[in-house]
């Protein structure tokens, strides 16, 4: 029903402007943000049915996103712990220790076959946090841990 009155509303909108909202905020009409709405088929166009698929393209002109424009998808918890870890190995290799500085930032270089990104980890704070957390940690991610140097509490 939801998505029948956002496809009206904005078909109404493209016969009396002729334009196609494409950035939320742009156009809003009744309540709906209209260029929010477009944004979210395209972007989600897999998870429509083929006949929404056809209305999007055939009568409003929407085209699926391109690969460049979808948001990377969200870092998991154990991402996350991965990186950190990787800072940590590359901090220990360098400095022989783990005795990190709670301010100090790590700089690692992470990527595939399709480029690499720079990404900053405040690794001091985690290192912090994961001695306090010790008793609760998996018991596998303490072994990592104290196999490049940590020293707990």
């Amino acid at each position: 029903m939801e998505w029948q009155r956002a496809f009206h509303l904005v078909r109404q909108h493209l016969e009396v402007r002729g334009v196609l909202p494409r950035t939320p905020g742009q156009v809003v009409h009744q309540g709906e943000d209209l260029g929010r709405w477009v944004r979210a088929q395209r972007l989600g166009w897999d998870r429509l049915t083929g006949a929404q698929q056809w209305m999007c393209e055939k009568v409003l002109g929407i085209d699926p996103a391109a690969q460049d424009e979808k948001p990377k998808p969200r870092r998991t918890h154990a991402d996350k712990w991965a990186l950190n870890y990787t800072a940590a190995c590359q901090y220990y290799e360098r400095e022989g220790h783990l005795q990190v500085p709670r301010g100090h930032v790590e700089r690692i270089v992470t990527g595939d076959g399709h480029g690499q990104e720079e990404r900053d980890l405040k690794l001091g704070s985690w290192i912090s946090n994961q001695r306090s957390r010790a008793a609760t940690l998996p018991p596998e991610r303490v072994q990592q841990l104290s196999e490049i140097g940590m020293r707990w509490p």
